[in-house]
């Protein structure tokens, strides 16, 4: 199937379907009894989403807890200082509350778990931007909430840790494997597949068994919806390009739904890490193939036995094996571009913002700043929006650690 075959004024009424298929992509790859819990949440989800008091109820959370709609900046002094006349822009998720994109899922997803009479919500974590959204989330509704981890990211985001446990959250610490993402997913979906009669994952991406690719997308579609608008009451027209960084693919997949069916460039940019060499990047959707993990077939990276290969990533949040089946499904339609920046550009990126913009952006969200430049600077004309997805609050003692102050 290609671009031109689908039809985008119904994309998201047909896609996935009702096993959970984004083409090829996607599905439920789980144990029987992990089925049913996943059969519960479906069925619970087309309920409740439908519901006018759902839908009132995170329309005023967004509204008076999260402090949505998060603006629209113009990045006037990073574009002259580019001095191509192409205008960057940056959808600014860092300002909503807890600094990231994640809590626009977290807050529907736990509300999803209050709607089901769950006592606990369990979810991993990279970056932390998702375990202190969900952390969040649990303390505002009255869960309990198990955060797992990898070790080496638990070093890596002391702040975002110390926030989870202040929150009240218990962090789990996952030692096994490279401890990095990945293996933050192996652990929280065997304790799911344990307590799932209580408790509910909260899945922290665009990943995972259906229902849970749809189920985010369709809580950070409020990104996409939010920046079209803005951008055409700010601008009178819509942007040449949005671009968005891409690990699991949650901002990513937000941001590109409020664009699929406008003409419209779409980037999602992977972080290539220290070069293209296996191990020392994450960009499943460039160098991967199709392959099963946690529950959906997607893109990903495997090793010599076929297995989920080892990853790597300056940014916490990115560095894991696989994509979500959607992006895997736009990337074989060609509707959005995949492409790379590698760790070095990132990190420039971070201090530029910094410095021309007084933003500081997560290292995750650097990757499409890195890419949002890059791209102003090969075109002649026009405008880019990017998705800042993150504020860089949780980065800062990391970067000047690694790589000083520039």
């Amino acid at each position: 199937m290609k671009f031109n075959e689908v039809d985008f004024d119904t994309y998201f009424k047909n896609y996935p379907n009702k096993e959970g298929f984004f083409g090829k992509y996607g599905g439920a790859y789980i144990s029987p009894e992990l089925k049913d819990a996943m059969e519960e949440i479906t069925h619970a989800y087309f309920t409740i989403c439908k519901s006018a008091k759902f839908i009132a109820e995170l329309r005023k959370i967004r509204k008076d807890f999260q402090g949505r709609p998060t603006p629209i900046s113009h990045l006037e002094r990073l574009s002259n200082h580019i001095g191509t006349g192409v205008q960057l822009y940056v959808k600014r998720e860092d300002l909503n509350h807890t600094g990231a994109h994640k809590l626009n899922h977290c807050m529907g997803e736990a509300l999803l778990a209050k709607y089901m009479g769950k006592k606990k919500v369990i979810a991993e974590t990279g970056a932390g931007q998702h375990g202190v959204a969900l952390a969040t989330a649990a303390a505002y509704f009255g869960l309990e909430c198990d955060i797992y981890m990898g070790s080496v990211d638990i070093k890596k985001q002391a702040p975002n840790v110390a926030r989870m446990k202040i929150l009240g959250a218990n962090v789990v610490e996952v030692t096994e494997g490279l401890a990095t993402l990945k293996e933050a997913v192996d652990g929280a979906f065997a304790a799911y597949a344990r307590e799932y009669k209580d408790a509910i994952y909260c899945i922290g991406s665009v990943v995972g068994p259906h229902p849970f690719p749809m189920m985010v997308r369709d809580f950070q579609s409020v990104v996409g919806i939010e920046a079209r608008e803005q951008f055409l009451e700010m601008t009178g027209e819509l942007p040449d390009s949005v671009v968005a960084c891409v690990g699991g693919g949650s901002n990513s997949m937000g941001m590109f739904s409020g664009f699929l069916n406008d003409p419209v460039d779409i980037y999602g940019v992977e972080p290539l890490g220290r070069g293209p060499k296996q191990g020392d990047h994450a960009a499943s959707l460039t160098y991967g193939e199709e392959g099963i993990m946690h529950g959906f077939n997607s893109i990903m990276l495997k090793d010599e036995n076929g297995e989920p290969a080892p990853v790597y990533s300056v940014a916490s949040g990115l560095d894991y094996p696989s994509s979500g089946p959607e992006h895997a499904f736009l990337h074989d339609l060609g509707r959005v571009k995949y492409d790379v920046i590698d760790d070095e550009e990132t990190v420039d990126a971070f201090y530029t913002l910094s410095r021309l913009e007084g933003i500081i952006p997560a290292i995750e969200s650097s990757h499409a700043v890195a890419y949002g430049i890059k791209l102003a600077k090969q075109m002649d004309k026009g405008s880019v929006l990017i998705c800042l997805s993150g504020r860089g609050d949780k980065d800062m003692d990391y970067i000047i650690e690694k790589y000083g102050i520039r």
